[in-house]
């Protein structure tokens, strides 16, 4: 069986550890699960790309923005599989010029260069692609296919993330936390969680809708939700939040961990530094073994720091590394 479908556990490093204090945080490396298909991804694709495989289905349809980890994962899989996959892109003045748009952004040319087939659709009509008049008007277009939704998120991306919680995390840590853009990693989480531990999903964007989405896939309702507020929205920062990546990075470098522990932007850093204001503000106290789940995405930092650098801001120290 192809190792896409058989993960392995992945490690718990320490993260942080707070003078004075009983409280705790490790990591979950699931970013280090593969280098091109890592973290929630892979496990969001393994059983939809299996039921696809048991339909006979040889092409994959999705959809994601200009700097979607779900476009990413989902191209280079199909490449391993011997999969056609289809990428709808958000924003069709990204297909005006593609060598510009290759040579900016990372994301859609490593996409494009394992076999994808992008498709830029307009905001207006992306705004749509739920709804059955699309996805007929993409079946017209490309014939078949095997839907997966934006994110990755649906019923079986779920099954899958409900596997990254080993047992020793279900019965050591007292807190867990996972970032969340569509909510189908919080759901496999929730439902994987002991009745014991307390759980915060931190939401990427404003607005408190992702805890109706999360609702969908789990029957628990004790969880929390903190929505992004600090920065400004999605995929928004500033130079503080670049700065504590660096910062965490070049900490967490040791004999034990020589390779150091990188952040991206979007989610899993500002999940970090939400954890940290948490314990400094006296949010989290006592005596707390917290674990937060690296959900993978560092395919986007050589991106991010081009646009980091066209807008004259501090870029990320560490993007030889990918």
């Amino acid at each position: 069986m192809n190792r896409l479908f058989t993960p392995k556990d992945s490690v718990n490093q320490k993260f942080k550890s707070f003078p004075d204090s009983e409280i705790e945080v490790d990591i979950k490396r699931e970013d280090l699960l593969h280098k091109q298909v890592s973290g929630n991804k892979l496990r969001k694709l393994k059983y939809n790309l299996l039921e696809a495989q048991n339909q006979g289905r040889q092409t994959i349809l999705t959809y994601g923005g200009a700097f979607s980890n779900h476009i990413a994962a989902t191209a280079a899989a199909g490449k391993l599989l011997g999969l056609h996959t289809i990428g709808v892109i958000r924003g069709e003045e990204l297909a005006k010029d593609l060598e510009k748009t290759f040579a900016y952004n990372s994301t859609l040319k490593n996409a494009h260069e394992n076999g994808m087939q992008l498709h830029f659709v307009s905001r207006e009509a992306y705004r749509e692609k739920d709804t059955k008049a699309f996805q007929l008007q993409m079946e017209a277009i490309f014939g078949s296919y095997y839907h997966i939704p934006e994110g990755g998120t649906n019923s079986l991306a779920v099954r899958g993330t409900e596997e990254i919680l080993t047992e020793y995390d279900t019965t050591y840590y007292h807190m867990i936390c996972v970032a969340a853009g569509t909510g189908g990693t919080a759901a496999g989480i929730i439902n994987s969680a002991s009745p014991h531990q307390k759980i915060i999903v931190f939401s990427a964007l404003k607005g408190d809708f992702i805890k109706k989405e999360i609702e969908q896939y789990t029957l628990r309702r004790d969880f929390e939700v903190v929505n992004e507020t600090t920065f400004g929205g999605y995929a928004k920062s500033d130079d503080r939040l670049i700065d504590y990546m660096n910062t965490r990075f070049r900490e967490s470098v040791t004999i034990e961990n020589p390779y150091g522990i990188p952040l991206e932007p979007i989610y899993t850093a500002k999940m970090m530094y939400g954890i940290e204001q948490m314990v400094e503000s006296g949010v989290i106290k006592g005596k707390t073994r917290i674990l937060a789940v690296h959900t993978g995405g560092l395919q986007s930092i050589v991106g991010y720091n081009k646009m980091l650098e066209k807008k004259r801001r501090l870029k990320l120290s560490y993007e030889n590394q990918f």
